[in-house]
């Protein structure tokens, strides 16, 4: 059995990973990116110096259940690197950050996005893989289990819900406004595309990169909370402002929790993007108020 790392040495890794993290509004809220710049080099640096220093680590990290060793490649076990976890991180918040997130339709845009976003994720990917070769980044699309009655439950309860209340949070606000204005079929089919594209990314890189790398060094729970950080501005810049991190911010920590449940890529993508099918409804019907007469606001 691995010996647990010891307090010191848990809240040592605390700072430089909160630091990268914090890049992330330094980036997508802020709006500043030299200031995201240094705080990515102060955690990757922290992180480096740490673990030049000695302090202990656990001799094998905790991975999610049904993963294949780390290094494999390499025929056998090797230690997370706290370093080489959030450089890969810090790549994929440097990629995104390299682009403007307004969202935008026509074909430019949309190309902008998926090579920065689909970078974002194919990047920190294949260092892992082919430079670190820890196999640290792992896409378990699926589990060999059935979803219990809970699971299709919470499917349902998350339509009901985004019918309740993203109707009211993005029309009362005003932050459909933030989304271009969808009046022709192309558009709409166009919308329709780039919210269901960008809800996979979301959960391809901020839970099975960012928080799967988390969690290699710390607890779930506040693992959870980190990687929720950097959800919750990428959705800021993206166009949920106002109130929008009142929903956000639980939305990003229930994600992190349903995969520790799950450890389904397919389920948590199956509640993103059904929680985005009620989105894309709603910003059709805020741009075309009466095209669709299905929701109270």
């Amino acid at each position: 059995m691995t010996a647990a790392p010891p307090a010191s040495a848990s809240r040592a890794k605390i700072l430089p990973a909160a630091l990268v993290c914090l890049a992330a509004p330094a980036f997508f809220v802020l709006e500043t990116p030299w200031l995201g710049w240094l705080l990515l080099v102060l955690g990757a640096g922290g992180a480096w110096l740490l673990e030049r220093s000695r302090i202990p680590t656990p001799a094998l990290p905790t991975v999610p259940a049904g993963t294949r060793p780390l290094a494999e490649a390499d025929g056998g076990h090797r230690a997370a690197s706290l370093t080489r976890d959030l450089s890969l991180i810090a790549i994929g918040m440097l990629i995104v950050s390299v682009i403007p997130l307004a969202a935008e339709l026509d074909n430019l845009a949309m190309l902008r996005f998926t090579l920065a976003l689909g970078g974002a994720v194919a990047v920190p990917y294949l260092v892992s893989r082919f430079v670190y070769r820890d196999r640290a980044i792992r896409f378990p699309w699926r589990t060999g289990r059935r979803w219990g009655r809970l699971q299709w439950g919470w499917l349902v309860a998350v339509l009901v819900l985004g019918w309740l209340i993203l109707p009211f949070y993005f029309i009362t606000s005003g932050v459909y406004q933030n989304w271009p204005v969808v009046d022709t079929p192309d558009l709409i089919a166009r919308l329709f595309v780039g919210v269901g594209a960008v809800g996979i990314w979301d959960e391809l890189f901020f839970i099975c990169t960012v928080f799967a790398l988390l969690r290699r060094h710390f607890p779930d729970a506040l693992a959870n909370v980190l990687q929720a950080v950097v959800f919750v501005s990428f959705l800021w810049e993206l166009g949920y402002r106002e109130w929008g991190p009142v929903l956000t911010i639980p939305f990003a920590l229930l994600q992190g929790f349903i995969f520790l449940r799950t450890h389904s890529l397919a389920y948590v993508v199956t509640v993103h993007l059904l929680f985005d099918a009620v989105v894309f409804a709603v910003l059709v019907h805020a741009h075309n108020p009466g095209l669709l007469p299905v929701f109270l606001v």
